[in-house]
């Protein structure tokens, strides 16, 4: 009865999701007018690959978006030195996940964007790339994936799976239970990040014996190399930023600018040459952020104009992508953003750690909660969580 319920709501998805992909095709369509889908590969997206498949097995690595991407890498560098004759595909879902990630994939994986959930996209996909096994990052759990790809004898896992509170609650009820239930029965490994992430993906109807304990991917931070232009920009950043009072505000998300900025404003009273760098999640949002500013008579500097830093300089909008490990290095004092507001989940604090930053949050963090307590618990001064 459980699984014939979960077929019909499969069914459902499925033919719902092919219904609607003309609008995901304008959607699709909008978004790359707005600079949010890439130029040129955006037809990735409908399952058009723009690659060859290579001969030979091939493993499909899939992150929605930077901060999976990233934890994913060293897990695809272990699989191509215990087996060289893989082929590594690797798929991302936005385009600022892809400008970092690409430059720091190893030789030979090859990079496409991910399809939508739609039938059409997923089976054309599927069909092209003829994966051995799919290594899906976090909880990009989407049925047209992981129902095809069983139907095709494709090995599935989930690494560093999680759900969120809010996911959970709404995988949970009466009407998504049985075909969450249902994808879920189709790995073959789950590696979730905590203990209650196992327990919720039990109550999920995981099967027990697939899930297996590591740690968190996003733990992993991995030294990269960057080229002679990046580090000629970056020792310029730090011969500016020795004589002055900085601090650093990342991964901030519209809304958060003004949290920031009131930060900002009460820290200039007290040390009026204090410089602020700012660090939006989305690029594109920098240069919003800068202008505004601006207008309101403050000292901006942008970084993707090559600005300055000049005598009345305060604050610096970082609207370039890949460059906040090393700039984390440059700061003692780091606010990490998404946690400002009731919407948002937080993000990694483990790389601004790892930089020997004093690491400040919101209280919004969502499921790096872990995270912060187990920092808090090693070093009680080295994390501090804001009410």
């Amino acid at each position: 009865m459980a699984a014939t319920k979960s077929k019909a709501v499969y069914n459902v998805y499925r033919a719902l999701s092919h219904g609607l992909s003309p609008l995901l095709y304008l959607h699709l369509h909008w978004r790359k007018l707005r600079g949010l889908e890439h130029p040129l590969r955006w037809p990735e997206r409908l399952g058009r690959p723009s690659l060859p498949r290579p001969p030979g097995p091939l493993v499909w690595f899939h992150a929605v978006s930077l901060g999976e991407g990233m934890a994913a890498i060293p897990v695809i560098k272990q699989c191509i030195q215990r087996r060289p004759d893989l082929t590594i595909l690797m798929t991302t879902t936005t385009s600022s996940a892809f400008e970092v990630i690409e430059k720091r994939l190893p030789t030979g994986v090859i990079h496409q964007f991910a399809p939508v959930d739609t039938p059409s996209a997923m089976d054309s996909f599927l069909g092209h790339w003829k994966p051995n096994a799919i290594v899906i990052m976090e909880s990009e759990l989407w049925p047209n994936l992981i129902m095809g790809a069983s139907e095709k004898g494709i090995t599935l896992a989930l690494l560093n799976a999680r759900v969120s509170t809010k996911s959970f609650k709404r995988w949970s009820g009466p009407l998504l239970l049985p075909l969450v239930s249902l994808m879920l029965s189709k790995f073959s490994l789950i590696v979730p990040l905590s203990n209650m992430q196992a327990i919720h993906f039990q109550l999920l109807h995981a099967p027990p014996f697939v899930i297996n304990f590591s740690g968190d991917l996003k733990y992993v931070v991995e030294e990269f190399d960057i080229s002679e232009g990046e580090i000629r920009s970056i020792e310029d950043l730090k011969v500016h930023l020795a004589l002055r009072k900085v601090w650093m505000a990342s991964s901030i998300h519209k809304g958060e600018e003004e949290v920031i900025l009131g930060i900002h404003k009460v820290l200039m009273q007290q040390y009026p040459d204090v410089l602020t760098i700012i660090v939006p999640r989305h690029p594109q949002h920098g240069k919003e952020i800068a202008q505004q500013l601006w207008k309101d008579g403050h000292g901006v500097a942008l970084r993707s104009r090559h600005d300055k830093l000049v005598g009345d300089t305060n604050l610096y909008v970082v609207d370039t992508l890949g460059e906040l490990k090393h700039l984390y290095r440059l700061t003692p004092v780091a606010v990490i953003g998404g946690s400002f507001l009731p919407n948002l989940s937080g993000h990694n604090i483990s790389e601004a750690a790892a930089a020997g930053c004093a690491v400040l949050t919101g209280p919004y963090v969502g499921h790096f909660s872990r995270m912060v307590l187990e920092m808090q618990r090693l070093n009680p001064l080295s994390v501090l969580q804001g009410p």
